[in-house]
């Protein structure tokens, strides 16, 4: 990781996740293709925020953007950045293809990781700004939705044993690039599930109410401590699918589908994005 630009930083290595349950694309990125121009099909890298500065445009998955032509694969166009590497450098996306497309922490596409829908433009989250080291082309029809497991380790990692927020922190620590997560991290106290989106905002993490795989779903309505879960799924009314203890099954696990944010006890009003 060099050349940090973001405002929180990660602390310790990001977990590999395990290998995605759609499958990546096998076309590879041609370095005849990567003119600087974002073109119909391409997953294009922008140096600065808000698709400014140089590009760097792709046509498919790369396990490691530090790879290659002939060090690394760098910004091409005119502007800010231009020749730098890509590879942790990165601030925005413009994704012109037809498949949802995740970028990745870490290279061999693990760690913490941020989907772009087809045709959607945007920054990348606190995480990954400046910390993108690959990114995969996922299937079309797939949207990176995860299948439901019931894997957790039953750790408490300070909050309350086969609680919601304790099986929310496994999934932050074992899946989003944040092994250390606790309700002390970032020097603050993340509480109860009510209070989760307030401890984010305290930290500069991303929290907004646009459902994503891999964000944490918040419920500040249901009584006095709230409710978090994860989102495992998302389709394309927006509706998601999340992963959750302590709901509709006492001290267990559980899921729920095709839920919308909403100011409704029975759902979540904030999602956060590690």
């Amino acid at each position: 990781m060099k050349n940090i630009r973001t405002t929180l930083t990660v602390v310790g290595t990001a977990l590999a996740l395990s290998v995605p349950l759609v499958a990546a694309t096998s076309a590879p990125a041609f370095a005849a293709s990567r003119d600087g121009v974002c073109d119909s099909g391409e997953f294009c890298y922008y140096y600065n925020s808000d698709e400014a500065g140089s590009v760097s445009d792709f046509t498919g998955s790369i396990s490691d953007l530090g790879a290659t032509q002939p060090t690394c694969y760098d910004f091409k166009s005119a502007g800010a950045g231009q020749g730098i590497c890509v590879k942790n450098n990165a601030a925005s996306v413009w994704n012109r293809t037809g498949h949802t497309v995740r970028v990745y922490y870490n290279s061999g596409y693990a760690g913490a990781s941020q989907d772009f829908a087809p045709g959607a433009k945007g920054n990348l989250n606190a995480t990954l700004k400046n910390n993108n080291a690959s990114h995969q082309f996922l299937s079309s029809s797939g949207g990176g939705n995860q299948s439901p497991t019931n894997d957790f380790d039953h750790g408490t990692r300070g909050f309350a044993a086969n609680n919601c927020t304790a099986f929310a922190a496994y999934r932050i620590a074992s899946r989003l690039g944040v092994p250390n997560f606790s309700n002390s991290y970032g020097g603050t106290t993340w509480g109860n599930a009510a209070t989760w989106d307030d401890a984010a905002r305290r930290l500069g993490i991303t929290v907004n109410t646009t459902p994503t795989v891999g964000a944490i779903a918040v419920n500040d309505t249901h009584g006095v401590y709230g409710h978090v879960a994860y989102v495992n799924a998302v389709y394309s009314d927006g509706s998601f699918d999340v992963e959750e203890y302590n709901w509709n099954n006492p001290l267990a696990y559980g899921t729920r589908s095709h839920l919308k944010v909403s100011s409704s006890e029975a759902s979540f009003q904030h999602m956060i994005h590690f």
